[in-house]
């Protein structure tokens, strides 16, 4: 008997190994966290999750990704203090051995951030390294695939909005390329694209805010010009999210639109020339 329950182990773990398919290109999942946003960027050599959500759904996401023997992330990046997007990051850096944690620089008093630096500060001790992001600065995916940071590009320490302190991150991989927003207003979408012009464009672009009026402008859209966008939120979320004037605006724009309310999680890859959904 003890030798059959031996071979069925080796079975499900056998079989547990072979359904963990390691990305060959690019792949970016953008996991249902409810209200908030928790997106992983996937290659064969590099795990970098920017945000974690309000709460600890991030970790069943992660655990839907990632292999049951992987407790390890290149990096985690905290775009911005508000609680729907750190507030699942204390537990992921409690489980996961993290290599690299990096978050704009705000002061922030909430109880979410107040967790995520003691969590942050204990992951440091470990061997951690802290970066504070500014724009100009590049993260090596591996495979070839990068992340540069495009904002904030100044000082954010004292900031009154967080929001408009939010790290702005376009993720390239060959020919494809994706917008990570965070929270970042108009007014920042405006700087961006006064700055770079049509140099923002990418295929997908997960749309600001959570696809809030305050968000998703249509001269930073237009910059963008994505093929597909994404809605990160709770269905039944207090704030109207998203708005109707900025679906209307993708709608108005040929923009396919996923929604991880009704979508789930939304897993995108690319293999350097053309980006699809993986069902």
């Amino acid at each position: 008997m003890s030798r059959l329950i031996a071979i069925l182990l080796l079975f499900a773990l056998n079989l547990a190994v072979w359904s963990y398919e390691v990305p060959s290109g690019l792949s970016v999942t953008f996991i249902d966290v409810g209200q908030g946003d928790a997106i992983l960027l996937e290659t064969p050599q590099v795990q970098v999750l920017v945000d974690g959500g309000p709460g600890s759904s991030v970790l069943a996401g992660l655990g839907d990704r990632l292999p049951f023997w992987d407790r390890t992330l290149d990096a985690v990046v905290a775009t911005h203090p508000d609680a729907d997007h750190i507030g699942g990051l204390s537990d992921v850096l409690e489980r996961y051995t993290v290599a690299t944690i990096i978050e704009p620089g705000i002061n922030n008093t909430t109880r979410a951030w107040g967790s995520f630096v003691d969590a942050t500060n204990k992951e440091i001790a470990s061997g951690a390294s802290h970066v504070v992001a500014r724009a100009g600065m590049r993260l090596n995916l591996g495979a070839g695939a990068y992340v540069d940071i495009l904002y904030p590009d100044h000082d954010v320490t004292n900031i009154d909005d967080t929001n408009s302190g939010s790290i702005v991150m376009r993720v390239v991989y060959g020919d494809t390329s994706f917008m990570l927003t965070g929270d970042a207003p108009t007014a920042v979408e405006q700087e961006l694209f006064l700055k770079y012009g049509y140099g923002l464009d990418s295929d997908v672009l997960k749309a600001g805010h959570h696809g809030s009026r305050t968000s998703s402008s249509a001269d930073f859209v237009g910059s963008v010009s994505p093929a597909y966008a994404i809605f990160s939120r709770g269905c039944d979320n207090s704030y109207g999210h998203p708005h109707e004037g900025v679906a209307a605006l993708f709608v108005s724009r040929a923009i396919k639109t996923f929604d991880t309310c009704t979508d789930g999680s939304i897993s995108l890859v690319s293999d350097g020339r053309t980006v699809t959904r993986v069902e």
